[in-house]
């Protein structure tokens, strides 16, 4: 049996776990630069603030219903997910690490009984370790898993977990189960299939495979066993390497310096290097990405991207001397840039590299001891604690967090203070 763990309001909750006034207060967090809303709390949900809502467009319901407004963290946020994930890791055969706020689960068989014991237990611990609520769904299949979470979420009776194994109560449960709600099935598609009649899941399991196959291709065919209780979709550990790592962001302004938007590249290749190096990567393939704004249709528009081959290495000195001269040849003057981004790719292991007789290994060595130093003081200290020269000190090009939360678990000068008042207590001494 797979179970599918989703992380409650997890921005929301991330925040309340180091201010526990905040809950039963409405909570919105901000996207980047603190434009749009990005995740909820119920309490918010509840007072009609839609995902991605403009905050400008919901200021005077945000002030008069004294809705908390926080910018992302996103320090913060991937710290609570990795100690969630640590505390699931330990219940599972496997772990499949979905997105920041969801896994799946291989807890192996069991009866339904023992699952959702098992599942209450999982939830209760991870409550108990971190301060994140989760909803927990069990099913066959991964799809079928996403269905029951959903289910666990949604209804209160269920108080977080739900096992959906036994066939008969699927079928009833897909019965009204509506078809946009299906894991897999965007807006377009649901849409296309309501005109051939199909709203709801049971009626997607009960098209004939051949229509499935022409009108939804191999994936909706894949998806129809998976509602039907058939494993299709291929459980992926968590230790599996990614194959390309991306770092990108808007500025808090638009810039016009090229060395601003150098800082911004070359911050964005340390953090490439730095994941590159913990799944134990090589790379040998490099994209940088700039652009203008796109919603300025009042300014000259710009955009281009470059790609870059070079032997692999996980070395940053190397990345960002390589990140720097591709920038060099893709930027212009006389243009207001919002966003740059590098990604690496064309990954090797390490431990498969094949070193080169004649192309400065003594050099290369030396720079990767420091490399590997600066790892260790920014994993003991708090990221950021030893920079590169070439990222800057400024931080210029950073994202508009007006409104963001300490970094209560990375960072030693935010970490959380809790004030101890030492009382008098008389005491009766009997003579």
């Amino acid at each position: 049996m797979i179970a599918l763990v989703d992380c409650n309001n997890f921005y929301a909750s991330c925040e309340r776990v180091f201010d526990p006034s905040l809950n039963g207060k409405p909570v919105v967090v901000l996207s980047n630069n603190d434009g749009c809303v990005i995740a909820r709390s119920n309490e918010a949900k509840a007072l009609g603030i839609p995902m991605g809502a403009p905050v400008f467009q919901y200021k005077k319901l945000i002030e008069a219903e004294k809705v908390q407004v926080f910018s992302t963290n996103f320090a913060l946020y991937g710290d609570m997910s990795r100690r969630v994930m640590s505390v699931l890791s330990g219940y599972a055969k496997d772990i499949e690490i979905y997105s920041i706020d969801e896994a799946f689960l291989d807890l192996g068989e069991g009866t339904d009984e023992k699952l959702d014991a098992l599942a209450k237990e999982i939830r209760r611990q991870v409550v108990k370790q971190t301060g994140i609520p989760v909803s927990i769904g069990a099913a066959p299949t991964k799809t079928l898993a996403k269905v029951a979470t959903h289910l666990a979420k949604k209804r209160p009776e269920f108080k977080g977990t739900y096992v959906l194994s036994d066939p008969a109560v699927r079928e009833e449960v897909l019965r009204t189960f509506p078809l946009r709600e299906v894991w897999g099935i965007g807006r377009r598609l649901s849409k296309k299939l309501e005109l051939m009649g199909v709203s709801h899941a049971l009626d997607l399991v009960r098209l004939p495979d051949p229509l499935v196959l022409r009108e939804l291709t191999v994936v909706g065919l894949r998806l129809k066993k998976e509602l039907l209780g058939i494993p299709s979709l291929v459980f992926e550990s968590a230790n599996k390497a990614k194959k390309a790592i991306c770092t990108a962001r808007s500025f808090g302004t638009m810039l016009r310096e090229y060395d601003l938007i150098e800082q911004a590249v070359a911050s964005h290749t340390v953090t490439c290097a730095a994941k590159l190096r913990r799944q134990n990567s090589c790379a040998s393939g490099m994209m940088v990405f700039i652009h203008t704004n796109y919603f300025r249709e009042d300014l000259p528009q710009y955009k281009r991207n470059i790609v870059v081959s070079f032997p692999p290495t996980q070395n940053t000195l190397a990345l960002v001397r390589t990140a720097k001269e591709a920038l060099k040849k893709i930027f212009r003057p006389g243009f207001e840039y919002k966003k740059a981004g590098v990604i690496l790719t064309d990954f090797v292991r390490e431990d498969s590299l094949q070193g080169e007789l004649f192309n400065g290994i003594y050099e290369n060595k030396r720079e990767m001891e420091l490399v590997r130093a600066v790892d260790v003081l920014n994993e003991r200290y708090g990221r950021g604690t030893v920079r590169l020269g070439d990222q800057g000190l400024l931080d210029k090009h950073a994202l508009k967090q007006g409104k963001r939360s300490r970094s209560f678990t990375t960072r030693w000068d935010e970490i959380l203070e809790v004030n101890i008042r030492e009382t008098k207590k008389s005491v009766k001494r009997e003579t």
